[in-house]
């Protein structure tokens, strides 16, 4: 289920962009399931269809999702490689900040800070 907060900094777009990613990344979504078409899930969140047609867009552009036409979009088969390759970022940034010193509430102030400056996921 996706949610937008009409009261957030974050556009909808990168909330609903972010939200899909998640839940491939995490598994929620797997492998050859196909998304609510891009007016469907527009419509169910009150946004407009470019607001959701971009985030789509930017999910295709790295590879998690895959739009076949008319067919819909469906997530990517290398929605998994991308887990892994994440998990194995995350591991590294884990290890560097425990070898600075660097305590887990700060580790995490400093990544959501990176996320929220509109570095891409890719």
């Amino acid at each position: 289920m996706i949610e937008v907060d009409t009261q957030s900094a974050t556009p909808p777009f990168e909330q609903v962009r972010v939200q899909l990613l998640t839940q491939i990344v995490n598994g929620e979504l797997v492998a050859g399931m196909r998304l609510p078409t891009v007016r469907r899930l527009a419509g169910d969140l009150g946004l407009a269809i470019n607001t959701v047609a971009r985030a789509y867009k930017e999910l295709e552009e790295v590879g998690l999702v895959l739009t076949r036409g008319r067919a819909g979009t469906f997530v990517a088969a290398n929605g998994d490689s991308v887990r892994q390759e994440a998990h194995a970022a995350a591991l590294e940034f884990a290890t560097r900040m425990a070898q600075l010193g660097v305590n887990r509430s700060s580790a995490i102030a400093l990544i959501e800070a990176a996320l929220g400056n509109g570095i891409p996921a890719h």
